[in-house]
């Protein structure tokens, strides 16, 4: 099942790159979505990692984000920022 997870993690991590953040290709990848309402809870929750992975202009220029996320660039290669998480983590990407 982690390993699953994982693999759900890379495939939507590389559509969201490939896409720049389309909202419709989340909804065609069939990845799960959630609103803020739905995260709040989380927040804080040690097994829950919050990546931020909007391109670095448009991170800037936005003075809100989410407390505790971890900005990872999506124009780097995924494979040298996604090793750093461990697998048995939920991820959860945001661009917006």
């Amino acid at each position: 099942m982690a390993m699953r997870k994982y693999w759900t993690t890379i495939v939507f991590l590389f559509a969201l790159f490939l896409t720049g953040c389309l909202q419709n290709l989340a909804l065609d990848a069939k990845v799960s979505r959630m609103t803020k309402e739905e995260l709040k809870p989380l927040l804080g929750n040690p097994d829950v990692i919050v990546l931020d992975v909007r391109l670095a202009g448009e991170w800037k220029r936005d003075a809100l984000k989410i407390q505790g996320a971890v900005r990872e660039d999506p124009e780097k290669d995924y494979k040298i920022w996604a090793s750093k998480y461990p697998k048995d983590k939920t991820l959860i990407f945001y661009c917006s």
